[in-house]
C-alpha cells in the first residue's frame, strides 16, 4: 500500500495549519513505537499553531478496541496500515483522511554493549535467558518480530525464552530495565540523530518481515475539528518529516 493524501477539503487543511481561529486541544492516540518523535512533533505543532495535542501512547490493537467503543480520540497514529483502514470501514474514521506518515524499522536490542552483534547471530548462539517482544495480536512490531523468528527458523528455539509485553513500549521497558537481556523493539526507541543511543543492536532487514507502514487517520468525532485537521496536515510538513527521519523512520 502506498501513501495516500486526503481528498477532503485540502484548502481547509492549509488554512487551519497556517492561521487557526482559536487554539484548542486535540486528543491523539499514538502507537507506542512513535512516542519519542511524536513528543517532538507535538511540541513543534503547538508552538507553530497554538493547538495543544494531548497524547496517549499504547498498543495499536488496544486503541482500536477503545476507539470502536467510543473513546474520545480525534486523531489516531497507528503502528500499521490495516487498523486505520478498518476504522474507516467501521465508520469510526473519516474516509479519505488516511495516509502513511512513517515506515518503521524493527531492531534487536540489548542495553548491554556488545551483546547483540551486527548480524543478529546472538539469536542462534544463545547465551541469554529472556527475549522480549510485543504481543503480536496487539502490536504490529510484535507481529514483525514473530515473522522474523519464523523466517530465521528459530521460533521453536526461542519460544521458551519469550517475555511478551502488551505494547512495543513495554517490550522496550523489559530490556531497558534488565528484565530481559535483549528484545525486538522499534528502531525509533533506540536511535536518534542518526546513531544508536545506548547498548548494542541489529537492525532487522526488511526482507524478514512485512513492511511496517504506519498510517494516521482522522476519527469521525473530529470531522469538523480545526485542531485535529491541522495536526493531520502538520504531519506532512517538512518540519515533521525531518523529525521522523531523525528517529530512523522513512516518512
Amino acid at each position: 500500500m502506498t501513501s495516500r493524501s486526503p481528498s477532503f477539503l485540502p484548502d481547509l487543511l492549509l488554512l487551519c495549519l497556517a492561521a487557526p481561529a482559536f487554539a484548542a486541544d486535540v486528543q491523539v492516540a499514538v502507537a507506542a513505537n512513535f512516542t519519542a518523535p511524536m513528543k517532538v512533533i507535538a511540541a513543534d505543532f503547538e508552538k507553530d499553531t497554538g493547538h495543544k495535542p494531548v497524547l496517549s501512547f499504547g498498543a495499536t490493537g488496544k486503541f482500536y478496541a477503545q476507539i470502536t467503543h467510543g473513546a474520545p480520540f480525534e486523531v489516531f497514529l497507528s503502528a500499521d496500515d490495516e487498523t486505520p483502514k478498518k476504522l474507516e470501514q467501521d465508520g469510526a474514521a473519516v474516509k479519505g483522511s488516511r495516509f502513511t506518515y512513517a515506515t518503521g524499522r524493527l531492531a534487536l536490542w540489548s542495553a548491554q554493549a556488545g551483546l547483540v552483534d551486527s548480524q543478529g547471530e546472538v539469536l542462534k548462539k544463545g547465551g541469554f535467558s529472556k527475549l522480549a517482544i510485543a504481543a503480536p495480536k496487539l502490536a504490529p512490531y510484535g507481529a514483525a518480530a514473530v515473522e522474523t523468528m519464523n523466517k530465521l527458523g528459530l521460533s521453536a528455539t526461542l519460544e521458551p525464552k519469550l517475555v511478551t509485553g502488551e505494547s512495543i513500549g513495554q517490550a522496550f521497558s523489559f530490556v531497558s530495565t534488565g528484565n530481559a537481556e535483549l528484545g525486538f523493539v522499534a528502531l525509533s526507541q533506540i536511535y536518534e540523530g542518526g546513531k544508536l543511543k545506548s547498548g548494542s543492536a541489529w537492525i532487522v532487514p526488511d526482507t524478514l518481515h512485512s513492511p511496517l507502514r504506519q498510517d494516521a487517520v482522522l476519527l469521525t468525532p473530529a470531522r469538523d475539528s480545526a485542531a485535529a485537521i491541522a495536526l493531520m496536515a502538520f504531519l506532512k510538513t517538512d518540519k515533521a518529516k525531518a523529525v521522523i527521519r531523525s528517529f530512523g523512520y522513512q516518512p
